[in-house]
């Protein structure tokens, strides 16, 4: 099921990018996993068009990429050249720079798919104002951190703020110390005890 969604969404990007698929036919036939934690393994290779292919087989793929599901929010948000920063690959240096790099700047045109849906005009103002709405989502969030800190750190003290994490650190370490002293007193006054 991931495979497919995966390899389906990745080919129609690249249906749309043919400098990605002419990087791509150079390394014709080699194999990738993308390991995504917690969800499987997609296998894929590439084939003679520059499109990936489905692939399986027993043997160890050239190229391994393994990204960390916690970095899946950071995709949708950021886009793959932000999470594509995060991805740790291993294998033939060749092919892994070149699956990196079309990883990197492969970009969904969407509105020349909504074009054929709504017309071009319709698509224009549809993704300008997706546009909008994203931004103002994103100030928003930015927005409501900053005044969740402010709260947790000022109104209700469940966090140290920056400034006050200094000041707040000497007075852990000198509990630290006092802590110390106090045990190593107490011990002393034990084996006094003992006969």
């Amino acid at each position: 099921m991931l495979s497919s969604v995966f390899l389906t969404a990745t080919n129609h990007l690249l249906s749309q990018a043919g400098w990605a698929r002419a990087r791509l036919q150079a390394h014709a036939g080699q194999t990738a996993r993308l390991s995504v934690q917690a969800l499987g393994d997609i296998d894929f290779c590439i084939a003679a068009d520059g499109y990936l292919a489905e692939w399986s087989a027993a043997q160890a793929p050239d190229v391994s990429l393994h990204l960390l599901v916690g970095e899946l929010p950071r995709l949708l948000v950021d886009g793959l050249e932000t999470a594509m920063r995060h991805v740790r690959i291993e294998g033939n240096a060749e092919f892994a720079e070149a699956l990196g790099f079309v990883f990197r700047h492969l970009r969904w045109d969407a509105e020349e798919d909504l074009a054929r849906l709504f017309g071009d005009i319709a698509a224009h103002r549809l993704v300008e104002g997706g546009k909008q709405l994203m931004d103002q989502g994103r100030r928003s969030a930015q927005r409501a951190g900053g005044t969740l800190a402010e709260y947790l750190t000022e109104e209700a003290p469940l966090l140290v703020s920056r400034h006050a994490l200094p000041e707040h650190a000497q007075a852990l370490i000198a509990l630290r110390d006092d802590l110390a002293r106090l045990d190593k007193r107490l011990q002393r006054l034990e084996s006094r005890r003992r006969p």
